[in-house]
């Protein structure tokens, strides 16, 4: 017992891992995409400027008053995603409601394919790797099989390996998979408590105009 202790506490993680055989490869290939596109999204949307709560109150007040010219200026300074869509507005103020409500939509699609980048690979990724682990499993299956159909008589170092690869594709697959559904929820999540509020400002504006 003490013998077989010794034995696995020399084997390393890693030296485990590669047990999983060549499928081990695309599988940390997965997580690394998975783990830089989840770091950059993350970063790129704290990056991002916000309106501070009093921005509306001035453009309303500049928009009331005619000075458009300085409503623009405004939200140009300002220069967020809720000022670009707001500019969008100002710029085609004079035309019916309908076109300035639409003009405002398309800029909001930008702004929103902008946040987005590449986070639909992380939902990509979150199918794919568990698949890729539930190939090797069929492959550790086949090489047990095999084995066995080679050897005279059965024993566990003979089914080893392929157990190996069986037990470490799946787990190693399944929890890629996780970390990238997970990771994609939440940055869908951030998305859209963004893309809430732009909406709100967005028919408070159409509301704003409709009354004056």
């Amino acid at each position: 017992m003490i013998l077989l202790y010794e034995i696995a506490a020399e084997v390393s993680y890693f030296e485990l891992l590669m047990k999983g055989g060549w499928l081990m490869i695309p599988l940390f290939l997965l997580s690394f995409i998975a783990i830089f596109i989840f770091c950059e999204r993350y970063f790129y949307l704290r990056s991002q400027k916000r309106a501070d709560n009093g921005f509306f109150e001035r453009l309303k007040d500049l928009v009331k008053d005619g000075k458009i010219d300085a409503a623009v200026a405004l939200c140009s300074a300002t220069n967020s995603s809720e000022s670009r869509i707001l500019k969008k507005g100002i710029q085609n103020l004079g035309k019916p409601l309908r076109d300035i409500h639409e003009q405002m939509e398309m800029e909001g699609k930008l702004e929103v394919y902008k946040y987005e980048g590449n986070t639909y690979f992380l939902g990509v990724i979150a199918g794919v790797a568990p698949m890729m682990g539930f190939i090797g499993t069929i492959s550790g299956v086949i090489k047990i099989f095999y084995n066995i159909s080679l050897a005279d008589n059965i024993s566990i170092s003979l089914i080893s390996g392929g157990l190996y690869e069986k037990l470490i594709t799946s787990g190693v697959g399944l929890s890629i998979g996780i970390i990238a559904y997970v990771s994609y929820h939440y940055l869908n999540n951030k998305i859209n408590k963004l893309v809430q509020k732009w909406e709100f400002q967005s028919v408070r504006f159409i509301d704003l105009i409709n009354n004056n």
